[in-house]
């Protein structure tokens, strides 16, 4: 056990949060996203709800300021009759960070190129998310 760290974070994941570089992404899937199949570094995170998730990884991990949109949502698919308020905890929980928004396959790609998913429990459709790696700073080193 190490302090600060929330207990959320597993070993494995702080592991690979602290592997990651900048420009780096992860995926945060909801329960429907084929996580398996998508990735060859899948961490799970059984029984995690996605924002208490994200809320953890922020504390240590900075999103990239050197673009418009360091945090990539799933775009509803055209006939399906979704709400999504799922997405306004997210910007509550990022603050003034901006949302890119990206067709279905697209994130699927997008998925397969990540440095790793991480399989949770959230329950919300079009929870998926994926989050961009910062530059640590060195003041927050200290």
């Amino acid at each position: 056990m190490l302090k600060g760290i929330p207990s959320i974070l597993s070993p494995e994941l702080v592991k690979i949060l602290m592997e990651m570089g900048h420009g780096d992404e992860i995926v945060l899937a909801d329960a429907h996203f084929p996580a398996a199949s998508h990735t060859n570094c899948l961490i799970r995170s059984d029984g995690t709800a996605i924002p208490e998730l994200l809320e953890a990884i922020l504390k240590l991990f900075p999103l990239d300021d050197y673009v418009s949109a360091p945090l990539i949502l799933m775009k509803v698919v055209p006939g399906d009759d979704v709400e999504t308020p799922i997405w306004q905890v997210y910007q509550k929980k990022v603050g003034s960070y901006s949302f890119e928004h990206v067709e279905r396959f697209e994130f699927y790609q997008r998925a397969k190129q990540a440095y790793a998913i991480i399989a949770t429990s959230e329950k919300a459709q079009y929870a998926n998310l994926i989050i961009k790696k910062g530059v640590v700073k060195e003041e927050e080193l200290r």
